[in-house]
């Protein structure tokens, strides 16, 4: 029996095997020849060629704000990924994929999942939604009557959830996370200094400088970047600073606190009270943005903290879910959804 779990993310895939741990962190790209439809790389490989493509070969994300948005091309990709993590070796009899999906998706979007990774060689596929699993591999005690909030921010979408006795009580999902990020950065630069930039650069510049409140540290950092001037079409090179980035993404900021809020807000009393104990738990690549725990918790006046591995939170969740799949299947999406 072969046992794997996917963190299927709009902007990496996390591959963890039972018994051996995540064992593939690749991003979500598939490069595809436009005149044939050939896929011609996926992962990291097929990363590697965005931008820098001819322009019959064109970089798919498949996955859009965390649902699928290009069935063929996720088949591939979950295809190449379940064979990469047994290593191109045939599929046992038996092998059970759960795969982790936002809260927000429909039926549609779960079954097309779901089919995507029957098609691709599972023989069981069971769903998971990403905030009981970041909760459960972020080692919340998800079982217990009490309240657990944690906070998932990925590439396409963050959700706040509150969690007690294996179920989500109360739920806030958006689709403002990591990438509309990056979108907000290429904006700024495009806007104040007439560079365009790529989505490459933006993610760069984010994680040397993105920031929700700025501190000591970050009031004096600075990076040069490179990009097309957007009047002459010539290459150029400016300076930004994290001041302007922190300027640049206060709208996202602003929205994943005011979702954070209204899941609050619809919290039940006696759970309140374990949050206020408890605190918020972050996870998710979008949480490292630099001081948003800290934000976070001068806003609602709750402690926040990240998780211990934020960015394998989810899959790690998954990993403890095949542990003892029987026992933890009141943690996954009920199979009546798929009728």
């Amino acid at each position: 029996m072969r046992d794997i779990g996917i963190d299927l993310g709009t902007a990496n895939i996390l591959v963890f095997v039972k018994g051996k741990g995540i064992i593939i962190r690749e991003p979500s790209v598939v490069a595809v020849d436009r005149s044939t439809g050939h896929i011609m790389a996926a992962g990291g490989e097929a990363k590697d060629m965005i931008g820098r493509t001819p322009s019959n070969i064109v970089a798919i994300r498949p996955i859009k704000d965390g649902v699928i948005a290009d069935y063929d091309y996720t088949q591939h990709m979950l295809k190449y990924f379940i064979f990469k993590a047994v290593k191109g070796k045939k599929l046992f009899t038996k092998t059970r994929v759960v795969i982790c999906v936002p809260s927000g998706v429909t039926p549609v979007e779960e079954r097309a999942v779901r089919e995507a990774a029957l098609s691709a060689g599972a023989n069981e596929a069971y769903l998971i939604e990403e905030p009981m699993a970041a909760a459960i591999g972020a080692g919340l005690p998800v079982h217990e009557p009490v309240g657990n909030m944690i906070v998932d921010i990925g590439g396409g979408t963050t959700e706040v959830a509150v969690i007690s006795l294996g179920g989500i009580v109360t739920l806030a999902s958006i689709r403002c996370a990591g990438d509309e990020m990056d979108s907000s950065i290429i904006s700024h630069i495009r806007r104040t200094y007439n560079l365009h930039i790529g989505d490459r650069t933006a993610e760069a510049i984010k994680m040397e400088l993105g920031n929700a409140m700025l501190d000591e540290e970050y009031r004096s950092k600075s990076m040069e970047i490179r990009g097309r001037d957007t009047i002459t079409g010539l290459p150029n090179t400016i300076t930004v600073t994290a001041k302007e980035i922190n300027r640049a993404l206060e709208d996202q900021v602003k929205n994943i606190i005011d979702a954070i809020k209204t899941c609050l807000e619809k919290t039940p009393p006696e759970l309140s009270a374990d949050i206020i104990d408890r605190g918020i738990i972050f996870a998710g690549g979008g949480s490292l943005l630099h001081n948003l725990p800290q934000l976070v918790a001068q806003e609602t006046g709750i402690p926040a903290h990240l998780a211990e591995d934020p960015l394998s939170a989810v899959a790690n969740g998954t990993g403890k879910v095949l542990e003892n799949l029987d026992a933890a299947k009141k943690f996954l999406v009920p199979s009546r959804r798929w009728k």
